[in-house]
């Protein structure tokens, strides 16, 4: 199968790779990620209006230009090479998808709005109970009169203290549906926090929170398909983002090995290292693999989608694990230093193994997916 990419989309990564190159420093962003706000504004509205990433794979009619996955992935794997925390995943990937599907002049306007870089989201799906199900949830929304009302507490919100607009799940008396709550609504109470690879999130609670009525988006109580595809669509993107980072921490492992001498030779020339570095490529091929299926997959049949998330979730937390340990390993006790970019790197890898569930969650999820069905 031909995996290269089409002359617009090598023209889209090499446009994407080189703004970062030139205008995205990693000693910055990591003081960025530390401090105030947790990101670069300046940064967000530059992928919108000089790189144009932010509406690349949304449709025409909301100001994008009509790509689709094979776009989101080069667009997460040049970001994730450069150790991006700016909220792309959350808010292009996880809040355009739901807000496409969801559809209406709310949703549109929210589009327009993530195109332009003014719009940013934050996905409130998990709570204390519900482990990886996103169906398993408590917070509820009644309606009274022309609004509806919330109640309950989300964890893990990633992206939350810099998001503009909130999509909150919430059940109904019809079921499970997806709500968008401004930030600052009255009654909604964020908690923030640093993550280990230095990103923002908040845990929410919601205490009466009133939002209109067309804060409700798409039909009530049919929100579960809709966001199952958002999951799967999340994985796909962080596979990318995974094996991007990936390629980053193997080369400049394989730089360090060949500069770095012990006993008046370069480490690099002893075999053993050697082998260790080989295996750290066959991890990332994997990887590889794993993202291009579960990319092409995404407009298959919702079963077939399935089973390739999962297995490409299983796939790239082995690598990610396997690579970043050794990488650190690799680089002796410098490697988890903040001076040095491979524990900056490591720490990203480590999230992207657990974020929308770890390895062991999704081999249990594939081995579901593919049992036969019992004769009758």
């Amino acid at each position: 199968m031909d995996f290269e990419p089409t002359a617009e989309q090598q023209l889209l990564r090499d446009t994407v790779t080189d703004f970062l190159t030139a205008r995205y420093d990693l000693e910055k962003s990591r003081a960025a990620a530390r401090v105030g706000s947790g990101w670069q504004p300046e940064i967000w509205r530059a992928f919108a209006e000089e790189v144009g990433i932010l509406g690349a794979s949304l449709p025409e009619n909301v100001g994008g230009f009509d790509g689709g996955a094979v776009e989101t992935m080069l667009i997460a794997e040049a970001l994730g090479a450069a150790l991006v925390v700016e909220p792309y995943v959350d808010t292009v990937v996880v809040g355009a998808g739901l807000l496409r599907r969801a559809g209406g002049a709310r949703a549109e306007t929210l589009l327009r709005g993530i195109t332009s870089g003014t719009v940013v989201t934050a996905f409130a799906a998990l709570e204390a109970d519900s482990g990886y199900d996103l169906n398993r949830v408590s917070t509820t929304a009644r309606r009274e009169g022309d609004s509806w009302v919330l109640d309950g507490a989300k964890i893990v919100v990633t992206s939350a203290p810099l998001a503009t607009h909130l999509l909150i799940t919430a059940h109904t008396p019809a079921g499970l549906s997806l709500f968008v709550v401004d930030a600052g609504t009255a009654g909604l109470t964020l908690h923030p926090y640093r993550t280990i690879d230095e990103r923002r999130a908040a845990d929410i609670v919601l205490e009466s929170v009133r939002v209109p009525a067309d804060a409700l988006l798409g039909t009530e109580g049919a929100v579960a398909d809709s966001l199952a595809t958002a999951a799967d669509e999340a994985i796909a993107a962080i596979a990318a983002e995974a094996v991007g980072a990936m390629r980053r921490v193997l080369a400049d492992t394989v730089d360090y090995a060949k500069q770095r001498k012990q006993f008046g030779v370069p480490i690099g020339s002893f075999q053993v290292l050697q082998h260790r570095m080989v295996d750290m490529h066959l991890e990332l091929e994997q990887a590889v693999a794993a993202m291009y299926l579960v990319t092409l997959k995404l407009d298959t049949a919702p079963a077939e989608r399935a089973r390739a998330a999962a297995a490409a979730k299983a796939t790239i937390g082995r690598a990610a694990r396997f690579i970043g340990q050794h990488a650190v390993q690799l680089h002796g006790a410098m490697g988890m230093t903040e001076e040095l970019s491979i524990g900056h790197y490591f720490k990203r890898l480590t999230a992207l193994e657990y974020e929308w569930g770890p390895a062991d969650h999704h081999i249990a999820r594939y081995a579901a997916l593919t049992k036969p069905v019992a004769a009758q």
